[in-house]
């Protein structure tokens, strides 16, 4: 299966809706390095609404720990990926970890070099910046769940 990541997520209604999603579909969530908000932050809980506690979440405190300590292989989402995120190949007993950088700063830049082959990104018309975070992910982890043809989901 696959797991979503935010890599310090700064808007809490985003994280709510998010990880409505994730609780919707039995995604799993990680949260990594710095928020900008508190997980008991009042709009996160309302994004999530009374989804929160059907959330498998974790909050791993620092980049360098869950880089260091992740086995799941790592997908990037990024304006700058050079192959589109439909091209992931996701298979049913294969962990990865489909990773989303902040709404202000996207990626931290070492992934860029890290992670280049790994790099992917959702078409859009040229001249605009990007998606918003809780968009990008719901397009991202539907298409995966599709192509896993939509496991323990009626």
């Amino acid at each position: 299966m696959f797991r979503i990541v935010l890599i310090e997520p700064e808007i809490p209604q985003n994280t709510g809706n998010i990880a409505r999603l994730c609780a919707a579909t039995g995604i799993h969530l990680v949260l990594v390095g710095k928020l900008g908000f508190s997980i008991d932050d009042k709009y996160v809980k309302r994004a999530a609404m009374d989804y929160w506690q059907y959330v498998n979440v974790c909050h791993i405190k620092t980049i360098d720990e869950y880089i260091s300590n992740v086995t799941n292989e790592i997908c990037a989402i990024s304006t700058k990926g050079r192959k589109i995120y439909t091209d992931i190949n996701i298979i049913e007993n294969k962990d990865i970890d489909i990773i989303f950088g902040s709404e202000g700063a996207g990626l931290p830049k070492f992934m860029y070099e890290k992670y280049s082959d790994n790099l992917y990104r959702i078409p859009m018309k040229e001249g605009l910046r990007s998606l918003n975070l809780s968009s990008s992910v719901a397009v991202v982890a539907y298409h995966m769940l599709y192509k896993l043809n939509f496991p323990n989901l009626l």
